[in-house]
């Protein structure tokens, strides 16, 4: 009865967000009830149980991805995105122009939400793609395929994110692996797979963009473009793990213990960040504090959406480890004969390729892959985040907004979009996995 009911819930969610059209963090709550009750559970505590789920799930996390929205945000409106990619060019010249867009999609995919990485890139797309006189999709697909990767693979991006919290993942280790997992995945669908793109001949409309060159005197330097967007990949691998290790030499209560803890907090590096964001990237090149301060807000009410679905995807565990549904389904799959982490990326995939949205199928996955992953020791809750955002990633197609984005701003064919798009995508899928399993085996 728990897996029929399982099944059924998936169902339904697939059914109320790819048919009908429902708001996605609707769709959970319906479904989230409908679950619970049919388990058996009293109405108050279906109640509860949404209500806890809600909270834990957010608790948080709407620090890490609201502060990586401001982040973002003042990465791009201060030109710095653009001055990485510009500056990238120049160094890795038209031969190599394509490693040089992957490592700038990277760079500037780490602080950016992937929609919002997209909308900046494409205009330089345009110009690189221009000026240098090379198909168009052999310069777009090495950007975006490391956009991609950021958006799946690593913190504090929602999903990824998210997942470190539901797995008691270490969101530092998480970073660090991803980082590792994250590069040959870019190098084979970017570059590699992007270098065979030169026969398709794309023709945007580039009137939709707003494409106009921001003045080079008006760019922030280099160094400091360079160290804002990285900031918080330096402070989640610098400080994190000092936490572990300040605790177990009982320095906790010691007062360089108490600030070096504190910096290691994954939303107090958020914090720092956006804080040296706004006075190195505007304040100092004299932006007025008002109009620093509008981009913050803009920058919320554009993530507000993506903490709604994660929300409703905290609902939803919570009623399937209230109602006794995860446990069972734990031990039931706990006798598969396939390795956890394999079981994780397939189960995302399947969920990915019926709902469209990597993030739902991350979050979804993750909420029943718990209970398998605490019964079982040697698997490395980090690797599972992994594997679990790999396979959020597969197969992208016309249920996926991304799909739709990269085909209208393209103006691309369906057919061309799934052979280009879609098959980049499954490149990163099938790569990451293969680079998780790599590492728990080195692990």
């Amino acid at each position: 009865m728990p897996l029929l009911l399982t099944v059924a819930g998936i169902l339904a969610l697939i059914l109320l967000i790819a048919y009908f059209h429902l708001d996605t963090f609707i769709a959970f709550i319906l479904v989230a009830i409908g679950i619970g009750l049919a388990a058996g559970m009293d109405v108050p505590a279906v109640g509860k149980s949404i209500q806890t789920g809600i909270g834990n799930t957010l608790g948080e996390l709407v620090l890490i991805i609201g502060f990586g929205a401001m982040l973002g945000r003042v990465v791009a409106e201060s030109g710095a995105a653009r001055r990485i990619t510009n500056m990238l060019v120049d160094l890795f010249g038209v031969k190599n122009i394509r490693w040089g867009m992957a490592l700038a999609g990277f760079i500037i995919g780490i602080p950016l939400f992937y929609n919002a990485g997209f909308i900046i890139v494409v205009p330089l797309i345009f110009t690189i793609a221009a000026s240098t006189k090379l198909p168009m999709l052999t310069v777009a697909i090495p950007m975006l395929s490391a956009l991609s990767v950021a958006h799946g693979y690593l913190p504090p991006h929602p999903s990824p994110a998210a997942l470190v919290g539901q797995l008691g993942a270490d969101l530092g280790k998480t970073l660090f692996y991803g980082i590792i997992v994250a590069i040959p995945a870019i190098v084979l669908a970017g570059p590699i797979f992007g270098k065979t793109l030169g026969r398709f001949n794309p023709k945007p409309d580039r009137e939709v963009f707003d494409a106009a060159e921001v003045p080079a005197t008006d760019l922030p330097g280099i160094g400091i473009s360079f160290f804002v967007a990285l900031l918080p990949v330096i402070m989640l691998t610098v400080f994190g793990p000092l936490r572990g290790y300040i605790k177990t030499q009982g320095l906790s209560q010691t007062l360089g213990g108490k600030i070096l803890t504190l910096l290691g907090e994954p939303y107090m590096g958020m914090l720092i960040s956006v804080l040296v964001a706004v006075y190195a990237l505007m304040l100092r090149r004299h932006v007025p504090m008002k109009k620093a301060m509008k981009h913050l807000e803009e920058a919320i009410k554009a993530a507000s959406p993506i903490l709604l679905v994660i929300a409703g995807a905290g609902a939803l565990k919570q009623i399937f480890n209230d109602s006794g549904t995860s446990v069972y389904i734990g031990q039931q799959l706990a006798g598969l004969n396939m390795p956890p982490l394999v079981l994780g990326w397939v189960m995302a995939a399947l969920i990915r390729v019926c709902v469209g949205s990597a993030t739902i199928a991350g979050l979804t996955t993750a909420g029943i892959m718990l209970p398998l992953l605490q019964s079982q020791t040697g698997v490395h809750p980090e690797l599972m985040v992994l594997a679990i955002g790999a396979g959020s990633l597969m197969l992208s197609h016309i249920n996926d907004a991304g799909f739709w984005l990269f085909k209208e701003y393209f103006n691309l064919s369906i057919n061309d979009t799934l052979r280009t798009w879609t098959v980049m995508e499954t490149i990163v899928g099938v790569v990451g996995l293969l680079g998780v399993l790599t590492l728990n085996a080195i692990l």
